[in-house]
């Protein structure tokens, strides 16, 4: 068991501690991120703890995805532990506090237990009869084989309060009179959350706990667990809530896929930006900055700049990415050096079916790294370099806007045809010859380019047009020009 030197005294000991009921959820990411943080921010160590003793409920695909989104977060962590196997040992821990007559045998009968549920005459506190059950009796009935509960044995009658300081929400008590007799063991001898959290707590050496606001009402049941073990509470932190446009909790049931780490991974977030978006839903660094490395919210994130409020994640139906996420993204998709973003934007050619070698996603990266706010948008934003045929050209498209019609936009196409079979494919040279050859047509360059750019690219609104041909090649432009060409015969 630890000593009990005050939290505020030790080098900090956080854990994450989800339970795999599920898909990574963001709120669970964004709680895994702070703890995180706060380990690193003050040279601590970050465990991570799997409370998977909900056996009915546990699943090898939930626990799949809680790693997968883990690791796709790229946040390391110092230790790993499964409730399921200290099962043994929170058995142990709750006799201990039973042979400090601390708790209680519960023998009501599982379809007559009340079910820590409050009633028409008021807040459940403990089933009648059970508290009072003479150690004999108690002793006799559980050696008879007969199933029970183990309940702690809630200080009342005494006046005293139970209290705790958040780091978050300051303050808290509440009356132990209040509080009801919470079972540490169910009927088939498992060990309950309240109980299994705190004593892995305890054996662990956890210093401060930060989790979400929903657990609060928790902390009070936890102090006793704690006292219970002969333990020193950790220092508590609660997280404010995320919650959806109209103020409801974000819920896998309710919200579906928006609320789950791989949605945003699979869209094409980065891992960084999105840390970055979730440390802002419920924190601030206090100077109005926003777009922030890793390293800066490391330095900056202290629990003192947490917020008290619930944070909103705005999506709608049509769109189930918050706008302030996506600027984000795309913010760090600019940062990120062409040969990083390059080799992130890979599975996404390679999922769309096209032949993406990464020396040609190293050329294309550039010209549209201004174009894209996921990751996702690049197989459209750069589709046309890897098709060998672009769809049918909009004759309307071709004809330059201002002061151009279908036999100019053909005349320019011919003659680009003529210059490009002897051009060098390089920038500057397209440049120089493209421009050169507008100005023998008495046109401008803007009403020149557009037959030729929505030729190569197969629309109007594309990368840089000299840096695009280069890529593609002498012959796929020259192909593709006389394509769109012979597209404006009949109009003509």
């Amino acid at each position: 068991m630890p000593d009990s030197a005050p939290a505020s005294a030790k080098t900090p000991r956080v854990r994450f501690a989800p339970s795999p009921t599920g898909f990574l959820h963001v709120g669970s990411a964004r709680t895994f991120i702070f703890n995180w943080l706060y380990a690193r921010h003050n040279r601590g160590t970050m465990v991570l703890r799997l409370d998977d003793t909900d056996v009915e409920r546990n699943t090898e695909a939930s626990l799949q995805s809680i790693f997968e989104g883990l690791r796709w977060l790229g946040l390391d962590w110092d230790e790993e532990y499964k409730q399921s196997e200290r099962l043994a040992q929170h058995r142990r821990q709750a006799e201990a506090i039973f042979a400090k007559g601390l708790a209680y045998r519960d023998f009501t009968p599982a379809h007559t237990d009340s079910g820590e549920q409050s009633s028409a005459q008021g807040a459940w506190l403990f089933n009648p009869g059970m508290p009072e059950l003479s150690r004999e009796e108690s002793d006799r009935r559980a050696a008879s084989g007969e199933p029970f509960a183990l309940r702690y044995r809630v200080p009342r009658g005494e006046g005293r309060t139970l209290s705790f300081t958040d780091s978050v929400y300051g303050e808290q008590s509440k009356l132990a009179d209040e509080v009801e007799d919470f079972a540490l063991l169910r009927s088939d001898g498992m060990p309950t959350y309240h109980l299994a959290s705190c004593a892995d707590d305890a054996d662990l050496a956890i210093t401060h706990i930060i989790r979400g606001q929903d657990h609060l009402t928790n902390t009070f049941k936890h102090l006793l667990i704690f006292e219970g073990l002969g333990a020193s509470p950790p220092q508590f932190a609660h997280l404010p809530l995320l919650v959806a446009p109209d103020g409801a909790k974000l819920s896998k049931r309710r919200h579906g896929p928006v609320v789950s780490v791989t949605t945003y991974r699979d869209a094409g977030f980065l891992p960084r930006a999105f840390i970055n978006f979730l440390c802002l839903l419920g924190w601030s660094p206090k100077d109005d900055r926003e777009f922030m490395a890793l390293d800066e919210i490391r330095e900056a994130f202290t629990l003192e700049n947490v917020n008290r409020s619930n944070a909103v994640v705005n999506f709608t139906e049509e769109d189930p990415f918050d706008p302030k996420a996506v600027w984000l993204n795309a913010e760090h998709i600019r940062a990120l050096a062409v040969e990083e973003l390059s080799r992130r934007l890979q599975p996404f050619f390679t999922q769309a079916g096209f032949e993406a070698t990464p020396e040609k996603i190293l050329a294309i990266t550039p010209l549209i790294r201004e174009r894209i706010k996921l990751l996702r948008d690049a197989v459209f934003a750069a589709d046309f370099f890897f098709l060998k045929e672009l769809a049918p050209y909009d004759p309307a498209e071709l004809i330059p806007a201002k002061g151009g019609d279908a036999a100019m936009a053909r005349r320019v196409l011919q003659y680009a045809q003529e210059v490009l079979a002897t051009t060098s494919f390089d920038h500057d040279s397209l440049d120089q010859a493209l421009r050169a050859a507008a100005t023998r047509l008495g046109l401008k360059a803007g009403q020149a380019f557009q037959p030729i750019r929505v030729a190569v690219c197969g629309r109007k609104n594309a990368p840089p047009l000299f840096e695009t041909m280069a890529v593609l090649g002498r012959e796929t432009c020259i192909a593709r020009i006389r394509q769109a060409e012979e597209s404006l015969q009949s109009i003509v």
